[in-house]
């Protein structure tokens, strides 16, 4: 009788990867480090069982969007009277590229504790430098269409 296998915490091996954010289009580049974070890029994959590996995006600032995508509007209120707020995406991304990268990948993973545990093993930077030398990372090249 054939059983399924299930991934345990402890057996898990993780792998720290480095992505080139110079010239990749936000969302693109977001779907597939967030797969990368879920562990779905492996044959162990188990839905309930963090197994995904570590991510650091350098060149955040480089990302792009496509189309027009980069001067839509996004709106929110600060809950006070007159409190409507807004910025174009363009602006995100000059202002603050590693907390959108940050934010546009949570928002492709789980919304529970799993996600937030995924989450954690993320590290975006602006510049091309970054501290995870010592875990030597290897280069992960992400498709373009």
């Amino acid at each position: 009788m054939n059983r399924t296998y299930t991934a345990k915490p402890e057996t898990i091996e993780r792998t720290w990867y480095v992505v080139d954010a110079t010239g990749l289009p936000v969302g693109r580049l977001a779907s597939q480090v967030a797969q990368i974070l879920r562990g779905k890029h492996k044959p162990t994959y188990t839905p309930n069982v963090d197994c995904g590996d570590h991510v650091i995006v350098i060149n955040a600032d480089k990302a792009i969007w496509t189309g027009t995508k980069g001067k839509e509007l996004m709106y929110w209120h600060t809950m006070w009277p007159g409190g409507l707020r807004n910025i174009s995406r363009e602006d995100i991304l000059v202002k603050n590229s590693p907390r959108l990268i940050e934010k546009v990948v949570w928002g492709m993973l789980p919304k529970n504790q799993l996600g937030r545990h995924m989450h954690k093993k993320l590290k975006v930077y602006a510049g091309a430098d970054h501290p995870h030398a010592a875990q030597q990372p290897k280069e992960l090249s992400v498709a373009q269409k």
